[in-house]
């Protein structure tokens, strides 16, 4: 299994399993799945509802004596409405709590995006609060003293742009070492990602399959160029999909509860594509992001998708 590496000697796995959209009832036996199959790298979220099962199977395998906790990589993520420093430290708390953990691998900033404490999805303005409000450099402060503490061996973000990655840079004491965004074959990021390369920040892709309305299938998962490779492999277009994430240098963490898929996925890990074929792939390049970042963008708030991802609204 390739991995990414840390300064500090540590290194993460670049192909995870993604708990996000896991429902309860079934990311216990998910977890359980991949464990057995040979993932070592979990990334998790408070917002995701499923901390608590995750943890319940960690505990079972552990106590089983199948792995030990330096075996596992496991990422979670501040939500929105703990930006304030005050907060930052209790939110982690509850995390390890629920996963049973004494220590996180990772902890991100989940979003660029602060809500007044308590509420998880604001429904109006009101229940948004400012970066100016709650400035990024406060609860990144927040963040480095989890570090200090002992309770997080690094810490990163998740959905920033690279002018709000260099912000952050300027004024940090500890450096963000992942960012961890959306990316595939359609929306490949490319100044961010040599941005990050540059800076000594890991990017993990989210969605590398794509992420659809619930009840379609990924276009990405059909479309042709993917599946003539596929075809060429005698693999899956999924499988297509995660190799070429890696080959990029980055993580991969697509998401399944089907112990089959669990497998498939994690043999991707496995395949070399050809300079050729990473070309043609690299040519798919549209700026299509599958999730947006609308559910910000409430009337009268604070948030909009030009502030979000920084970029001109319409652009790529």
């Amino acid at each position: 299994m390739a991995s990414l590496g840390f300064a500090n000697g540590d290194s993460m796995p670049s192909l995870g399993l993604g708990t996000w959209k896991a429902a309860g009832g079934e990311v216990a036996g998910a977890v359980t799945a991949a464990l057995e199959l040979g993932y070592r790298h979990f990334d998790c979220a408070s917002i995701y509802g499923n901390e608590a099962e995750i943890g319940e199977s960690l505990k079972q395998a552990f106590a089983a004596g199948r792995l030990q906790r330096d075996q596992l990589w496991i990422t979670s993520k501040l939500w929105n409405d703990c930006h304030a420093p005050e907060d930052v430290r209790p939110a982690l708390e509850r995390t390890l709590a629920d996963l049973g953990l004494a220590t996180l691998d990772l902890y991100l900033i989940h979003w660029p995006v602060a809500h007044r404490h308590g509420v998880m999805m604001p429904q109006q303005a009101s229940d948004q609060l400012s970066l100016e409000q709650r400035p990024i450099a406060a609860t990144w402060r927040a963040m480095e003293a989890l570090v200090r503490a002992g309770l997080v061996r690094h810490i990163g973000v998740s959905n920033f742009s690279q002018a709000k990655l260099a912000t952050l840079l300027a004024g940090a004491e500890l450096a963000p070492e992942v960012n961890q965004v959306e990316r595939h074959p359609y929306l490949q990021q490319p100044e961010l990602l040599a941005f990050c390369q540059a800076n000594a920040i890991q990017l993990t892709a989210y969605a590398p399959l794509g992420s659809p309305p619930a009840g379609a299938s990924s276009p990405l998962l059909g479309d042709p160029v993917i599946s003539a490779i596929a075809v060429a492999h005698g693999s899956s277009a999924a499988q297509v999909l995660l190799a070429w994430g890696i080959a990029c240098g980055t993580a991969v963490i697509p998401k399944s509860v089907h112990p089959q898929r669990l497998a498939a996925n994690l043999a991707a890990a496995q395949l070399s594509l050809s300079a050729t074929e990473l070309a043609e792939i690299t040519a798919l390049d549209r700026g299509e992001r599958f999730i947006g970042g609308g559910f910000w963008d409430l009337p009268g708030g604070t948030y909009n998708l030009a502030n979000l991802w920084d970029e001109p609204i319409g652009a790529a």
